[in-house]
């Protein structure tokens, strides 16, 4: 790109121009992208769910007996761990986070990101990195709303136990469900909905 390469004004902003006779028109126009965007979390619908469903190493050998037992006590003081916890959230009130915990309640790991599906990505790959996966004997605690995919990324990474402060979508209850995984929502304060897995709970 050489001299065409500038910034607009932002340290991580940057405009590209591109010259010179290496690409022609209709190379460049195949690059086109254009499509509705839409404020769902990328299942179209119930008909998608099994083209959706997928399965590793670490998903084929949970089941039941597999997870952490959690007593109400413990569950109940997640939210707030989670929260103080947060130290860019504290400056900007704007952003997500997933955490691992431990059954008696220990802060393992935590990320945040602008959008839930990345802190939940980073805090798996952190897993990932240090190789600590399958996740199978932590409790995931999300801020915000579950989502399916959501629970499909911590299902591939051995969770068996998730928590949010927010609602389940019907798919997120269904595969939850499905495989046998512990699935709680709206836990604030001292009250919380579980939606599958209530014999994790003591």
């Amino acid at each position: 790109c050489g001299p065409a390469l500038s910034y607009l004004g932002h340290s991580n902003v940057m405009k590209v121009v591109l010259e010179g006779s290496g690409f022609s028109e209709s190379q460049l126009k195949s690059l086109e992208r254009n499509f509705y965007t839409t404020s769902s979390c990328g299942v179209c619908g119930k008909s998608s769910i099994d083209a959706l469903k997928t399965q590793n190493k670490f998903t084929a050998s949970l089941n039941r007996q597999s997870g952490p037992t959690v007593s109400k006590k413990v569950l109940i003081a997640l939210p707030d761990t989670l929260r103080k916890a947060q130290a860019v959230f504290e400056s900007t009130g704007g952003l997500h986070a997933s955490g691992l915990f431990s059954a008696e309640g220990e802060l393992l790991s935590l990320r945040e990101d602008v959008g839930r599906h990345n802190a939940l990505d980073k805090v798996i790959g952190d897993a990932f990195l240090r190789r600590q996966l399958p996740l199978e004997n932590v409790v995931l605690m999300l801020s915000g709303r579950i989502s399916f995919e959501l629970v499909q990324k911590a299902s591939m990474a051995g969770i068996r136990f998730i928590a949010a402060v927010g609602a389940p979508s019907s798919l997120a209850v269904e595969l939850a469900k499905e495989t046998d995984m512990t699935l709680v929502g709206f836990l604030r304060g001292d009250n919380f909905n579980v939606y599958s897995g209530d014999w994790r709970l003591k």
